[in-house]
C-alpha cells in the first residue's frame, strides 16, 4: 500500500511564534490515517521537534548538502539533520534549481546522502510554463526522474513531488486532467525502473494546493498526497487539506 503524505513546506517563512501553529496541526491530525509533515526553516527545526514530541506530526527540512561534512560554510549535512531527529528532506525544489543552479545530478547526490543518513528524500520535479506550452512536459519530467532519483531508492525512503513550476505560489493549479497525465506517467516510469517498489512509492502533487481544491486533487488516481506551500503556514488552512487526504 502506498503511504498518504501531507507535507508542508514553509520555505523562508515563519518565526518562533509561528511554531504555535504546529500545536493545532498535531492535535487535529494525529488521529487521521495520514502521514503529516512540516518542513520549517533550519533555524526552527529543533524547536519544532520539541513542540511536536509525543505527536504523530513529523518535522523535516528543505535541503541538505551532498557531503557528510567538510568545509562548506553555511551548509547543513544530512547526518546533522538526522541527528536532530528530523525525518524528511525536500530536494530539487524548482526554487532551488532556479535560484541556486541545482542540477538533477546535484539532487541525486543529495538524495543518496540523505537516504544513507536514514532520511526520506522528497524529490521534486516539474516543468516551466514555457516547457508546458511547448508540449515538452513529459520529456522534462522523464529526464528529471531519470537523473534525480538514485538507483537505490525504495518506497520507504523516497517520495516524488510533482510541482509544475508555473503553479507554485501563483494561485494557479493544474487541471485534474493535467495532474492525472503527469502522475500516471511518473507511476509508469517508477514501476518500469523499480518494479514493485516503484508501484508503492508515494507521489505528491504540489502547486497552489488549498482547502478548496484539495479533495478534487486527491480524487485523482496516482496522487498520494500533497506538498503544500503557503497553505501549510496556518493550521486553519493545512488541517482541512490533511483531512481531505484522509477521506480520499
Amino acid at each position: 500500500m502506498r503511504r498518504k503524505l501531507a507535507a508542508g513546506n514553509w520555505k523562508m517563512n515563519g518565526s518562533l511564534a509561528a511554531l504555535s501553529q504546529l500545536d493545532q496541526i498535531a492535535q487535529e491530525t494525529g488521529s487521521l490515517d495520514v502521514e503529516t509533515l512540516i518542513c520549517p526553516p533550519y533555524l526552527y527545526v529543533s524547536e519544532a521537534l520539541t513542540r511536536v514530541s509525543g505527536h504523530q506530526l513529523n518535522i523535516g527540512v528543505q535541503d541538505c548538502h551532498f557531503e557528510t561534512s567538510g568545509a562548506h560554510t553555511g551548509d547543513i549535512s544530512a547526518s546533522m539533520i538526522a541527528d536532530l531527529g528530523a525525518s524528511h528532506v525536500i530536494l530539487g525544489h524548482s526554487e532551488r534549481r532556479a535560484d541556486h543552479d541545482e542540477s538533477s545530478e546535484d539532487v541525486r547526490e543529495k538524495a543518496r546522502t540523505a537516504m544513507a543518513a536514514g532520511l526520506t528524500a522528497i524529490i521534486c520535479v516539474g516543468e516551466s510554463e514555457k516547457q508546458r506550452l511547448a508540449k515538452n512536459t513529459l520529456d522534462i519530467i522523464g529526464g528529471q526522474l531519470a537523473i534525480s532519483v538514485p538507483d537505490a531508492s525504495k518506497a520507504a525512503n523516497m517520495v516524488i513531488a510533482y510541482e509544475p513550476v508555473w503553479a507554485i505560489g501563483t494561485g494557479r493549479t493544474a487541471t485534474t486532467a493535467e495532474i492525472d497525465e503527469v502522475h500516471d506517467f511518473i507511476r509508469t516510469r517508477l514501476k518500469d525502473r523499480f518494479g514493485e517498489e516503484g508501484a508503492n512509492m508515494t507521489v505528491l502533487y504540489g502547486g497552489s494546493v488549498k482547502p478548496t481544491n484539495a479533495a478534487e486533487i486527491f480524487a485523482t488516481e496516482n496522487v498520494d498526497g500533497a506538498l503544500v506551500g503557503g497553505a501549510s503556514l496556518m493550521a486553519q488552512d493545512f488541517v482541512p487539506i490533511v483531512r481531505a487526504l484522509a477521506e480520499a
